[in-house]
Order: C-alpha cells, then structure tokens, then sequence
C-alpha cells in the first residue's frame, strides 16, 4: 500500500505517527550522474545539530531504506542524549552496493546534499563508508567528521566504540556479579569487523575467554591468527547457545536480539556495539524476564560518536578517552535507574534521554 506520493504508507506512518516517528526532516537526495541514492533523516536538533554516520548498503528496497534511515537517526538523538553531547540525532543512508557502485563522484554528489542543510546534519562514518570516504565528502561538505588526520580529522573512530563496549562491559560485570573485573569471563563476540576486533584485543588483555564469529571467514581468519587464542565459532545461532556463556556481545547489524535469539541465549549479559539490536519494542522485557541483564546499545556504543563531536572542536583522543570512560558510570547509572523505576535497563536509559532532550527544547531562543 502506498499514499499519493508513492511511499509506502508504513513508513509515513512511522514519519509523522508512531512512537518511533517525530522525525523533524527527512530528505531523499538523487544523482543520475552518479548513481546516487541516498536518504537523510534528522530525527532532532534539540539539543544541537544533528549527528550521525552513514551507511552504504544494499537495501532490498526504497522503502527498507527509508525505515533504517529513520530508526537509526532516532537512535542517534538518544545516544548522543546519553552521552552528553550537544547534539542531536540523524542519519544518512545510500542505497547499493559500496564493494560495486561507491564512487568519488558519488560521495561528492553526497557530500553536496549534506552541505545544502547548513549545518543541521553533521556526517560521519558507518558501516560500508571509512575515514578515507569522509575525506572525499568533505571536499564538497564542511560538516563532515571521522576524516584522517592528514585531513584535520580524527580518524577511525572504532577504536574509542570499542573502548565504550568494553566499559559497559565491565559496568554490567560490576552490576550483576558486584566485579568489574572480565578475566576468565567467556565471552562471544558476534562480528570482528570495524569495532569488534578492537573489542577482542580489550578483552584478551584482561585475560577473557574470547569466543568469536563472522558472516566473512576472512574476519575471524585475521582474529584467530593475530590471536591464537580465540576460538572461533560457526555462526551466531552456535554462539548464543553455547553453555557457559557469561556475555554475549553482538557487533554486527541490527536485530540480534529477537524473538528467536533470546530464548536461545545462555550468557547472563548482554553488551554490543551493534546499533538498533532489540528487533522490535518488548524484546528488553523478554529478557529482563530470563534474568539476562542488557546493557542498552546506544549508550555502550558512544565512544565513537563522542570521538567524531570532538573532531569539531579540534581533535584531542585523551580527551575523548576519558569522556568514553565515563561509559562505565553511565550505565551503572541507567542500571539503578532501571531497578528504582522497576523497569529494564533500556527504558530506564530512554526516560533519562528523553528528559534530557525534552529540557532542552523546553528552554527560551535567546
């Protein structure tokens, strides 16, 4: 079903009515020059500009990208809500295949699009776009983020999401076992690309039992043998439902947690830097209810974003590294919130950032 615009009527819904709508703009760029086609959602500026990366990927459709693009832009206004920056949430998708239709004309098209909101969207890198990418969109864009250092930017910001993961780990450790300490905890990490294989390295060096698998071969090629060490698994279904599991970390897309997984899942935490992983509202009581304690992923995945907001203030990565140690005390804090207000941990950090953007907005133009 679609409206007269040719939308499907869903995902106007979603825009203007649903629970997950309240998007301020959404706008559809297009470069038959180039092969652009990409989808650019601000979900708020409340708290200042919209920030927030984008992602290249093969949607089955126009209007799957459409969707992303409006779940993943609301999930950026919470995380940087959650992380204290003076920013609010957007987000970009291009629709194809980056191995096959990125271009340097086609990130230049893109670039211009972003340039023509005057600093209401600032981008960044996502999955399928890299810091060589950000380098290209800024020559036609100046709100652009996650650009190399020899470009004035501060490179890959994987490193400092990983640092995030890893210090809500160990607040959810010091949460349900009362030690932040991870060593000879077993933990699997579903997807080793970007974040997940720095993610490895920080629990390694703790002394973790590291369990590990990945759509690419190659990925967990790499891992096992920079890391003999580990121990690769499968796939994720295998991962989930390994015995003695204590944290499951998925690092992929989103959706992990679902209807299927969760009842499959042994480990008693959650910890992830994949965005958007409850598939749908209700999966966090499912797993409150199995005694599986989640800690919510935009909040543990931050690092990067705080990373990227520095960038524009003039790049200082031990800066950024103590902000993304705070992860720690943020969701320790998100947990007492959630056992005060007797709801799971992912209400409990939506209630605490939607106070912070609805005061925000609250306060007078001056």
């Amino acid at each position: 079903m679609t409206d007269v615009t040719g939308a499907a009527a869903d995902v106007l819904h979603t825009l203007f009515h649903s629970d997950q709508g309240g998007h301020e703009q959404v706008v559809l760029c297009q470069d038959r020059k180039s092969g652009l086609k990409a989808v650019i959602a601000l979900h708020s500026t409340a708290l200042g500009p919209a920030l927030g990366g984008t992602r290249f990927y093969p949607y089955a459709s126009e209007q799957e990208a459409v969707a992303d693009a409006l779940n993943l832009a609301r999930g950026m206004s919470y995380k940087n809500a959650m992380a204290g920056l003076d920013h609010g949430g957007g987000k970009a998708v291009i629709i194809g295949d980056p191995e096959r239709d990125k271009s340097e004309d086609l990130l230049l098209a893109y670039g211009r699009f972003v340039a023509s909101l005057g600093g209401r969207y600032v981008t960044a890198c996502d999955v399928g776009t890299y810091v060589a990418d950000m380098d290209v969109v800024a020559r036609e864009c100046r709100w652009t983020t996650g650009r190399s250092s020899e470009n004035g930017g501060a490179g890959d910001s994987s490193v400092l999401t990983a640092f995030g993961v890893y210090q809500g780990m160990r607040a959810s450790a010091q949460h349900l076992w009362g030690d932040p300490s991870l060593r000879d905890r077993r933990i699997g990490v579903a997807g080793v690309g970007k974040v997940g294989h720095h993610l490895v390295e920080h629990l390694l060096e703790e002394g973790a039992e590291v369990l590990i698998t990945d759509v690419r071969q190659e990925a967990v090629e790499r891992i096992a043998g920079r890391h003999p060490s580990v121990s690769p698994v499968a796939d994720t279904d295998t991962l989930i439902r390994t015995e003695g599991l204590d944290i499951y970390a998925p690092c992929a897309l989103g959706g992990a947690l679902n209807d299927v997984s969760v009842p499959a899942l042994t480990a008693r935490i959650v910890c992830g830097a994949a965005n958007n992983q409850l598939e749908h509202p209700g999966v966090e009581k499912d797993l409150a209810d199995r005694g599986i304690l989640y800690a919510p992923d935009y909040v543990v995945n931050a690092g990067g974003v705080i990373q990227v907001a520095d960038e524009l203030h003039g790049f200082d990565f031990e800066r950024c590294r103590a902000k993304a140690a705070k992860i720690f005390d943020t969701t320790l804090a998100i947990f007492a919130r959630a056992k005060e207000d007797g709801i799971p941990p992912a209400a409990a950090a939506d209630r605490i950032a939607e106070q912070r953007m609805h005061e925000a907005a609250r306060k007078p133009v001056r």
